[in-house]
């Protein structure tokens, strides 16, 4: 129910208690335990807060807007069907926070806890510093497992395992909310950015806790067998990825869900039960590398092993660069995994990868840059998974498996029928199957009568893949690397590897 001025709050322990409830990454009200806990203690503020400093990062893409979007219009009537009100505000966190302070009063803070980028984490550190000032208490609770500081690999398993398989938090009944004037949804004018060019999966809890469904009641059946492929893992994969990065569905209820259909299928149907086994690894494996970046904040920047310092820095050719960011390397599983990014903001894991060894291996280009074109248009971008696989995939680590795919032999691998590739590159629809993969080898008649507009490799691939490897080799065998793979062994006990897709 809406509250008027005079009873801002509700009376608790003889004291009035106000609180916020801010939403980052965790656009919904089921299982959300800070909207609970601040329910509980009386009136509210849901409060989102776009914010400039990460509208305009170089790792964001209007299409992460479109899918906020979609997902603030459904959280908002979500909470009027509660009593409550989303309100919107436009500005840096600590300075819109006072504003409200100074206007409602507001004791208590709520939100997730949030392992994200760099600018996320100093933004947090201001709020910190604003709420100490101010005396608010906040309150922020965990929606991934991940703990707080540098955590040791078994205890951080068992935290994991603990929060997981905890009770849903249970959405509430009623809110008593402030009448506060909002802004409403913002569209990317309003914002100072262009409009999204993607056609992108849609956003809400609706479509996401859908999609877990439909994954759990059939369509993730060939998960375990089809998520390498670029073409039928389109559908063999959950989708969840952008669901969870945005927090409009929790990795708890997907967890849970998860295990029960297991426990359906587990004597009925192994090829499901092994899917399924599958997938829930993939979900810890998710947070195993957030939490990576919570210990390793630096690793966004920094390559996690320093014996690698100098090794592509120098030599980043900006024309490679250019023509892997525009699909044209003349490599066509690679030039259409990057146009399908660019098209709907999603390609599976397996492609992924490929995309950043050829990038790093072939293309001798530096994880940083390429990491921030891939982040600005992957949808589902997260941090801590996304900055911890570019470091794995470009080898410089020094304790992972140095992993140098052939871009031919994956393209043959992954797309033996030529589907996915015809699909992305039109311009090769006509060449026939047995030179699709290596359209460099077409006849020159056969090519003129195709009236082929297709780029020439812009490197050859054995030869590229032949001096990336003396070159990384050279450094993970030192004395130096073997010294730093060490020190991060220390760190991170336990090994995984993978995302939700």
């Amino acid at each position: 129910m809406a509250l008027t001025a005079a009873l801002f709050c509700c009376e608790q322990n003889n004291k009035f208690v106000l609180s916020v409830v801010w939403f980052k990454r965790d656009l919904r009200v089921r299982d959300h335990a800070p909207l609970l806990e601040a329910s509980q203690r009386g009136g509210l503020i849901a409060l989102y807060i776009y914010e400039p400093e990460l509208l305009h990062a170089p790792e964001f893409d209007p299409s992460h807007l479109e899918f906020i979007n979609v997902s603030l219009t459904e959280l908002s009537i979500d909470l009027e069907r509660l009593g409550g009100r989303l309100v919107t505000r436009i500005g840096e966190a600590s300075a819109i926070l006072e504003e409200l302070q100074a206007q409602t009063g507001f004791t208590h803070l709520y939100s997730h806890m949030e392992t994200g980028n760099a600018l996320t984490y100093a933004r947090d550190r201001r709020v910190k510093k604003w709420v100490t000032a101010r005396g608010v208490t906040w309150l922020e609770l965990p929606q991934h497992g991940i703990m707080r500081g540098s955590a040791p690999r078994p205890e951080w398993k068992a935290n994991w395992d603990g929060l997981m398989r905890s009770p849903v938090a249970p959405t509430p009944l009623r809110l008593e909310t402030v009448q506060l004037e909002t802004l409403g949804i913002q569209t990317p004018l309003a914002l100072g950015l262009g409009p999204s060019l993607k056609t992108i999966q849609i956003g809400g809890s609706s479509a996401g806790y859908g999609l877990l469904e439909t994954f759990l009641a059939g369509r993730g059946r060939e998960y375990q067998r089809s998520m390498s492929s670029p073409e039928a893992g389109w559908d063999a994969c959950s989708r969840l990825s952008p669901h969870l990065a945005f927090g409009t569905v929790s990795l708890r209820e997907a967890f849970q869900r998860n295990l029960e259909q297991f426990d359906v299928y587990k004597n009925s149907d192994i090829v499901y039960a092994k899917s399924l086994q599958s997938f829930n690894r993939r979900l810890h494996w998710h947070c195993h590398f957030m939490q990576k970046l919570e210990d390793m904040p630096d690793l966004e920047f920094r390559n996690q092993n320093p014996a690698f310092d100098g090794l592509r820095e120098s030599e980043f050719n900006r024309d490679h660069f250019a023509a892997f960011c525009d699909g044209r390397t003349g490599y066509p599983m690679i030039d259409a995994c990057v146009r399908c990014l660019l098209a709907t903001g999603w390609i599976n894991f397996r492609m992924r990868a490929l995309l950043v060894s050829f990038a790093a291996h072939h293309l001798w280009l530096h994880w940083r840059e390429v990491g921030t074109f891939l982040a600005r248009h992957f949808l589902d971008f997260e941090a801590g998974i996304h900055w911890s696989q570019m470091q794995m995939q470009s080898a410089v680590t020094g304790i992972n498996t140095v992993r140098i795919y052939s871009a031919s032999k994956q393209a043959l691998e992954q797309d033996p029928s030529g589907a996915f590739i015809r699909r992305w590159l039109p311009e090769l629809e006509r060449v026939p199957l047995p030179y699709l993969h290596l359209p460099e080898t077409l006849p020159p008649l056969l090519k003129t009568m195709l009236e082929l507009r297709y780029p020439l490799p812009i490197v050859v691939e054995r030869d590229a893949m032949r001096t990336a490897t003396d070159r990384v080799y050279a450094v993970k065998r030192s004395q130096p690397a073997r010294l730093g793979g060490v020190k991060l062994l220390t760190r991170h006990s336990r090994r995984a590897r993978g995302r939700v897709q």
